[in-house]
């Protein structure tokens, strides 16, 4: 039976310490048979909704303590590099894709839409990917970002259909909020809050140690947790 995970939290360093401590105690662990990493091991939740209720709190990067000597999983300056992937249509070389060719004249509908028409619509959602993609090597990870203005504040409400949870969440959730209070303020409303959810957010083997030293979780400490 497939395993539903919900977490609240406060804000992106919150989620993310949250994301990785729960899947170390609930993810399911599988070998890739097709995909980025194929051969190796996930530790995966088979679905999981996150609620952040003040995703613009500063820092938007995960909070890591120096004396665990583990380096940040987002760099300094990362997020603000990795925005025009998801709000413009610019490639590099060898990219086969980029969020923001798929999201950039969707952004500026969405923020016509409800300038315009009003705040009474469930239209105002914004695609990523097409039939195409799914022939792609590696399609969108992003699949689509839904929008709400309720009390005055601008809600986003995200779908991931394949995340790192180590690099991916905390990056692709801190360029989403960015993008999040630009479309308000274009808007003329508040910052408001992120739902997200995926049926693949996962962490690779590799990470898995990084992890357990991040949440002071050992093998010991998982079989009791009066030891965490």
């Amino acid at each position: 039976m497939m395993q539903l995970e919900f977490i609240e939290a406060r804000d992106l360093p919150d989620v993310w310490f949250q994301c990785v401590y729960q899947i170390l105690e609930k993810g399911s662990e599988y070998v890739i048979d097709r995909g980025s990493f194929k051969g190796q091991k996930r530790l995966e939740f088979d679905y999981v909704t996150i609620h952040i209720k003040y995703p613009g709190q500063k820092p938007l990067i995960p909070e890591i303590p120096p004396a665990l000597g583990i380096p940040n999983p987002v760099a300094d300056g990362y997020i603000e590099e990795y925005l025009p992937y998801l709000m413009t249509s610019a490639k590099q070389p060898g990219e086969d894709y980029t969020y923001g060719q798929y999201l950039e004249p969707q952004i500026t509908e969405v923020i016509r839409m409800y300038r315009e028409d009003g705040f009474g619509t469930n239209q105002a959602y914004m695609t990523v990917g097409d039939p195409k993609a799914i022939q792609l090597v590696d399609p969108p990870c992003l699949r689509g970002i839904d929008t709400r203005i309720k009390d005055g504040k601008l809600h986003f409400i995200v779908y991931f259909r394949s995340w790192d949870l180590w690099n991916g969440l905390p990056a692709n959730l801190g360029a989403i909020q960015l993008l999040k209070e630009y479309m308000a303020s274009s808007i003329g409303v508040e910052d408001g809050e992120i739902i997200a959810s995926s049926k693949g957010l996962h962490l690779y083997d590799y990470v898995w140690e990084l992890a357990q030293l991040r949440t002071c979780k050992t093998e010991a400490s998982k079989a009791d947790p009066s030891l965490s």
